[in-house]
Order: structure tokens, then sequence, then C-alpha cells
């Protein structure tokens, strides 16, 4: 009888551990950025979902006046600032913010310009102060990797109202 029992118990486990080993892997642990104070973005960690960018702050359609605070989030994916010196290889589930002003999202896998109409965030800040003239604007934030090439499903467009 006990050979019975404790041959049904390692069998038990057994299943449990094999059915542990074949089942699909956790999704890898990602990074949100949270609006900070400084450049420096705060950040959490989430479990599983779809990767995003987004505009915290003006909402989409804001009337809203210059110097604009741009407030910039992202989810599911990791948000760092790009490594010094000669970048060779882009770090996979990470990427650095870039704002575009009055330009669409580029497609991916595209380069993102080191001039106007970006602004390159290499610091992985979330937060700026942008001067814009008086008028209706549309900002795209667009996520780049470490060699600032676009990742697809991650940008976002706003349009925002100057008034002054």
């Amino acid at each position: 009888m006990k050979h019975v029992f404790f041959g049904t118990i390692l069998g038990a486990g057994l299943a449990v551990a094999f059915a542990a080993c074949s089942s699909e892997p956790a999704p890898p642990a990602t990074t949100t950025a949270a609006p900070a104070s400084s450049s420096t973005p705060a950040a959490t960690t989430t479990a599983s979902g779809t990767p995003r960018v987004f505009f915290v702050s003006p909402e989409d359609g804001a009337t809203v006046k210059s110097p604009v605070k741009l407030v910039f989030g992202i989810e599911n994916y990791t948000l760092a600032p790009v490594p010094a010196g000669d970048v060779t290889e882009a770090r996979p589930m990470t990427g650095h913010h870039h704002v575009g002003v009055d330009t669409d999202c580029l497609p991916p896998g595209t380069v993102i310009p080191k001039a106007a109409p970006w602004v390159h965030f290499g610091k992985g800040d979330n937060t700026i102060e942008m001067q814009l003239p008086k008028g209706q604007h549309k900002l795209a934030l667009e996520l780049g990797d470490d060699k600032h090439t676009t990742i697809a499903g991650l940008c976002k467009t706003i349009t925002v109202n100057v008034t002054e």
C-alpha cells in the first residue's frame, strides 16, 4: 500500500513538473514609465499586456498655452537611456521616446532622424516643456530602440491647439 501511495504522489508531482516545464513561458516583466517631476522617469513593473506608448498630458484635442508640458507614458516595454558609446545591437523590449512636431508616425524599422521635426529623449526622459507657436499642432510620440529605429505599434499621435 505504501508503494502505491508514494507512486501516486511521485507520479502526480512529476506530472505537475512536466506541465510547468512544457507550458508557454510567462511574458517578460516590463516597465511602465509614470509622470515624473524631473527628467528621470519613475517606473513600475507590470506582468503582461500589449506594449504601447501614449501622452499622459496633454490630452488629444486639448487647448494649451506655450510652453506646453508634454508627459509621455509607456506600458509593457522598458524605457531606458541609450547606452553610451557606439551601439551595435539594440536591447530587446527596450527603447526611448522621440517626439515629432507636425508630423506623422514613421514606418516600422525606420531610423528616426536626429533633426527637426524630431526631438530625442535618449536619456530615458518622459517629460519636456516645449515652445510651440500659436495654432493647431500634431504631435507624434514614437518609441525608438537603442539604434533609434522605430518599433511596430509603438507610436501615438495627438493634436493640440496652442492659444498663446
